[in-house]
């Protein structure tokens, strides 16, 4: 039987820490004394924090990348133990590549805007403002994680196709990731849907004995 290898996992764990990254320093952009009544202010506030932006650009775009493979991986564990013709192996794949995608587009303007903040006698100061927005709610959509997440548990607790508490994990981080990111606070799936990743990926990484044992 041929090795399976868990780099999928492990780029999970990258992914999930990489999330985290992208949150805290989405986070930190926020300036309790900013008047964010004044476009001009923010703009030059961006400008300030060309370097977090910047932090925050690879993070997301590194971050994707994981993600793609966590989900094929995933895709495939789970396929392997589902019964023939389930449709929870893709529902899981498809809530991390969701994922993947709100991170491409979270990082979609940053070319456009990321230096433009260094000059904004001759950008309209309007349309960075917009930008601030944009970097404040589109990489914090982690609510396919969610979904992943609750597909994870189904799998798990009724079909036995993934450790118990993976599953049990997945209902409960995964399902407040989904429930919130389906509300209309659904940013705050950023807060719960990069720990959920993070506890999974390392439980598919080291904590998946009986997989392992049957690959031996």
């Amino acid at each position: 039987m041929p090795t399976r290898t868990r780099s999928w996992a492990v780029c999970g764990i990258a992914a999930a820490v990489l999330g985290l990254v992208t949150i805290v320093v989405s986070m930190g952009l926020w300036d309790p004394d900013l008047d964010y009544s004044d476009p001009t202010a923010i703009a030059n506030r961006l400008s300030d924090a060309k370097g977090q932006l910047i932090v925050m650009h690879v993070a997301m775009l590194t971050g994707m990348v994981g993600l793609v493979i966590f989900g094929l991986g995933l895709a495939r564990r789970l396929g392997g133990a589902l019964p023939s013709g389930s449709l929870i192996g893709g529902v899981a794949a498809s809530g991390i590549g969701l994922t993947a995608v709100a991170n491409l587009i979270g990082s979609g303007l940053d070319t456009e805007f990321l230096f433009a903040a260094e000059v904004v006698e001759k950008d309209v100061p309007e349309t960075i403002a917009f930008y601030n927005h944009w970097i404040a709610t589109i990489p914090w959509l982690w609510v396919g994680a969610g979904l992943a997440g609750v597909a994870i548990a189904v799998a798990a607790l009724k079909h036995h196709a993934a450790p118990r508490w993976i599953g049990i994990v997945g209902a409960t981080l995964g399902g407040l990731t989904l429930l919130v990111g389906i509300s209309p606070l659904q940013y705050m799936a950023g807060f719960v849907g990069p720990i959920w990743l993070l506890v999974t990926a390392i439980g598919f990484a080291v904590g998946d004995k009986a997989y392992r044992n049957a690959a031996a």
